[in-house]
């Protein structure tokens, strides 16, 4: 294992989900709650959007990455991880920071479930008028 030194944490959030990064010098493996990137998350989209910061840097057999990602769903979990990767390779490289905030990868997305209201089925959905 790499020494403590040289291990850098990050968190990353969208929506509901949060990953915790822990970047290290390595060969560019991604170990997501203790399973290969390709088996927790088989759809390749999600797969593309985790690793978009690491091409976006060229920076992709540098660092492993263990994730602990936890809520929310399946793309909300990947956007959480691909925000996290980005805060981490900030961490260990401030160059890599115009190229990451260009990309649109540091900017946490601000949306959120609305909460559900009284005399509401849903936040906004009214219950049917009836007028006779």
């Amino acid at each position: 294992m790499a020494d403590r030194k040289q291990t850098i944490w990050a968190v990353g959030k969208r929506k509901t989900a949060i990953a915790r990064i822990r970047l290290v010098p390595g060969n560019g493996t991604i170990t997501v709650n203790r399973r290969q990137l390709d088996d927790y998350f088989p759809r390749p989209t999600s797969r593309m959007r985790i690793m978009e910061p690491f091409e976006l840097t060229e920076t992709r057999d540098q660092y492993d990455a263990i994730v602990t990602v936890s809520g929310g769903g399946v793309s909300a979990q990947a956007d959480a991880v691909r925000h996290g990767i980005s805060r981490a390779l900030i961490e260990a490289a401030e160059t890599l920071r115009p190229a990451l905030r260009k990309g649109g990868m540091l900017t946490r997305d601000p949306r959120e479930v609305e909460r559900k209201k009284y005399g509401r089925h849903k936040a906004r959905k009214r219950p049917q008028y009836s007028k006779r």
